[in-house]
């Protein structure tokens, strides 16, 4: 039987329809501890998760650290389907901002196209091949599920705001169309170092991402009122910068509704209903959306091609070893 996994490469955070965490790295030089037990061991190389972020990157295929955050999400997905033994197949669904799209798509779906794959999760090995790569737009993804809602709309802007990234998909009639998509590089990633410089030098006070996240998420936090302000007064600044931006791309959400999708949007959410440039918004709460997209989307894509007869087998890499034998889903 064939498991069919979604990811979501963000530049902040790598999501699937049940985790999130922060897309970054750190590769240890020697074996690990009992206290780093969420690793994974591949090609005889030993990472663990890090809240330091890999810097930007258009082209996530450019290495392999992508790579290993995905053996990270299907591990952990795993995990908590319950399924604890080696696999032959899984399926793998993911995506590209639409600007992207046309141009990454066979690329991006080659990187993870590599034969068996062996590797091991908090010391338990998984023996695995991708069977297929579904490769679906971003934005799109994250309001698949709300599709048929958006039939009586002529134009709807999706509005992906991200960690690097806003991108935007126009939307007729609950179609996208992928001619007319922008990106832009500015979310929330170029929000936060300006932010903490301004915080320093105006009131001496060294904060960081978290702080910034505390203060827009109303969460507890020790911070004096004052450097609260200043922080929603920048985050307001920035918030309409991106939409000043996108208006000069042409994305006028003063004439068009828009959907609001990502974990940005969830951070700027007070400022942009508050906004005048934005008429009328629509937030999508939960920021695992373009995975929960993509994995709806890859089952639908899985049925298309069981219709059609095209589903295929994948050779087994376990033949004469007593494993799995192959299925189609």
């Amino acid at each position: 039987m064939s498991i069919l996994i979604a990811v979501d490469h963000g530049n902040y955070a790598c999501k699937t329809p049940n985790f999130s965490f922060t897309s970054g790295l750190i590769e240890l030089s020697g074996k690990a501890t009992i206290y780093e037990t969420d690793i994974v061991e591949y090609m005889g190389r030993i990472w663990t998760l890090s809240n330091e972020r890999i810097r930007y990157m258009r082209d996530k295929t450019q290495d392999d650290r992508f790579f290993i955050l995905t053996l990270f999400a299907v591990a952990k997905e795993l995990e908590h389907m319950g399924i604890d033994s080696p696999l032959e197949q899984i399926d793998l669904a993911v995506g590209l901002p639409p600007e992207h799209y046309s141009t990454l798509k066979e690329k991006f779906k080659a990187y993870f196209m590599r034969g068996k794959i062996n590797f091991v999760y908090k010391d338990r090995p998984i023996s695995l091949v991708i069977r297929h790569v579904f490769v679906f737009p971003q934005a799109f993804a994250a309001v698949a599920s709300r599709a048929q809602d958006m039939l009586d709309m002529p134009r709807a802007f999706i509005v992906d705001i991200g960690g690097y990234t806003t991108d935007v998909l126009l939307m007729r009639e609950g179609v996208p169309d992928l001619q007319y998509c922008r990106s832009l590089e500015d979310g929330v990633i170029t929000m936060y170092n300006p932010i903490i410089g301004q915080v320093n030098a105006k009131h001496d006070m060294l904060i960081d991402d978290g702080h910034i996240n505390a203060v827009l998420q109303n969460k507890r936090t020790s911070l004096p009122t004052d450097v609260q302000e200043s922080i929603l007064e920048a985050v307001k600044l920035h918030g309409n910068e991106i939409i000043n931006q996108l208006r000069e791309l042409r994305v006028d959400l003063r004439a068009n509704p828009a959907v609001f999708i990502g974990g940005g949007a969830l951070l700027f959410r007070r400022h942009l209903e508050e906004s005048p440039l934005v008429m009328q918004a629509e937030f999508e709460e939960d920021s695992k959306a373009n995975a929960i997209g993509y994995k709806l989307l890859g089952a639908r894509q899985l049925k298309k091609l069981t219709d059609q007869g095209q589903l295929h087998r994948v050779q087994s890499p376990f033949a004469g070893t007593g494993g799995m034998t192959g299925e189609n889903v």
